[in-house]
């Protein structure tokens, strides 16, 4: 059966599938990234992963994998098959297209941004499905974005395309690690919200799902914890529509689990913003914590139909 490989890379965790043509989930496997024994023994993990899968599929699909895609954090530069750096995983200019290809026998290899990656895999089959502009907003530790244009996810010039996180939201407010102050993921991201209310309530364990029920049983606290999110967030997003006037607005990731509680206010805030702009529809991303894996099977499968010059060769 025709497959490919499919990983996505994260701080803590690795996910990966093979993937058929018909983009069928045809196995599954997930594992700890290990980034606690340094990037070596981290990119030495992601090859050996690759390397079990494409032992896996050649034993219980009939055939070793065509192609891979792998998604990772941090700077990336696709075009060229780089993983320029990363904090969390502490890995510089690392030629991981060019690594795994070599370990897996010369297959052809497709880099991702992480966000990208699965903005790609909402856009196509997920939230944004049907729509020509798309923006993909995960908040998570941080606050990223991908840009969707008509079945695609635009990069930038330097591979920094949709770093929404970092819009200054409040002007000299908090310090930012990126050297800026009042960036958007300082005031919207669930690790913000989870500090915000870990201090609203004095108890450490505290966090963004917690303030979230806090907020429905109507406590002042986890009210006005909320609103400073909600607002910043779409002070945010109204400027990164003016710029870029999307169709249809994804969010996700955790904080996004919160479902009406956020996406109630949040809508209504957007509203009351804008002026001139056309609304996009705000809906919550459909794929979950599957849309990089499944974002990395679609980048292998693009990168087939490149080299075979047709879609319909599959």
């Amino acid at each position: 059966m025709r497959h490919v490989i499919a990983l996505d890379v994260g701080g803590t965790g690795m996910k990966a599938a093979l993937i058929g043509a018909d983009g069928a989930l045809l196995h599954q496997a997930r594992r700890a990234t290990g980034r606690e024994r340094g990037p070596d023994a981290v990119v030495e993990g992601i090859l050996g992963f690759a390397a079990e899968l494409r032992a896996y599929g050649a034993e219980h699909l009939g055939a070793p994998a065509l192609a891979a895609g792998v998604a990772v954090p941090g700077i990336v530069d696709e075009e060229q098959g780089i993983a320029v750096y990363s904090a969390n995983l502490g890995w510089r200019d690392l030629p991981l297209r060019a690594r795994l290809a070599d370990r897996l026998g010369g297959v052809p290899v497709a880099l991702g941004h992480d966000v990208r990656t699965g903005g790609l895999a909402e856009g196509r089959i997920g939230a944004g499905r049907g729509a020509d502009r798309f923006l993909f907003v995960p908040l998570g530790t941080g606050i990223a974005g991908a840009i969707g244009i008509a079945g695609r996810v635009e990069a930038g010039a330097h591979g920094f395309a949709g770093e929404i996180g970092h819009i200054v939201v409040r002007p000299d407010g908090l310090p930012c690690p990126c050297g800026q102050r009042g960036c958007l993921e300082r005031y919207a991201s669930a690790a913000a919200v989870s500090q915000a209310w870990a201090s609203a309530t004095g108890t450490p364990e505290a966090d963004a799902a917690d303030c979230a029920k806090a907020v429905e049983a109507e406590d002042p606290k986890a009210l006005e914890v909320w609103h400073t999110a909600v607002a910043a967030l779409a002070d945010g997003l109204v400027t990164a529509l003016t710029l870029l006037d999307p169709r249809t607005l994804i969010i996700g990731g955790g904080l996004a689990e919160a479902g009406e509680t956020l996406f109630t206010p949040l809508r209504e805030a957007v509203r009351r913003r804008i002026t001139f702009q056309k609304p996009p529809t705000i809906v919550p991303a459909a794929l979950g914590d599957t849309a990089g894996c499944l974002g990395a099977g679609l980048l292998a499968w693009d990168l087939l139909d490149k080299t075979d010059g047709s879609e319909a060769t599959r």
